[in-house]
């Protein structure tokens, strides 16, 4: 269902009708502050499933917003969020090379060694412990790792 909110209305009745929406309603308006209102009560009362508009004054969409809940993600593939932090990771790796700094994994560390010092070896005094909150894990733990 399509609900037109004028822009006299206030935010008690934002609320009301928000909360009796189901999922796949539109609910549109053409002021701008009062598209803001109507966000934020969807924000705040965690309405998922609606869709928002701002319409300009030829009935154009000029903003849209759908909410949806965040669930977790397919068992057989990665959420957008998790793709999202591996495409910044490969990010931060290429400008690891592009600094000059060679990564090494060693069983359950991983060391940062510039890459002049890198003789292949991987035992280098300028090796440095990176931090991988626990995310890095080497091959020799593969059993370790949980099944998700």
């Amino acid at each position: 269902m399509e609900i037109y909110l004028p822009s006299d209305t206030r935010v008690h009745d934002v609320t009301e009708r928000m909360k009796a929406c189901e999922t796949g309603d539109i609910i549109t308006c053409s002021d701008e502050a009062l598209f803001e209102v109507i966000k934020a009560v969807m924000v705040r009362e965690k309405l998922t499933g609606l869709t928002i508009q701002l319409l300009d004054s030829d009935h154009y969409v000029r903003r849209s917003i759908t909410s949806k809940k965040r669930g977790g993600p397919p068992q057989d593939r990665f959420s957008d969020r998790q793709e999202a932090v591996i495409r910044a990771l490969e990010k931060v790796l290429a400008h690891c090379e592009k600094e000059g700094v060679h990564l090494v994994g060693f069983s359950d560390e991983l060391v940062a060694i510039p890459s002049h010092m890198d003789d292949g070896s991987g035992f280098s005094a300028a090796a440095i412990d990176i931090d991988t909150s626990g995310i890095y894990r080497g091959a020799d733990s593969r059993q370790a790792i949980p099944k998700i």
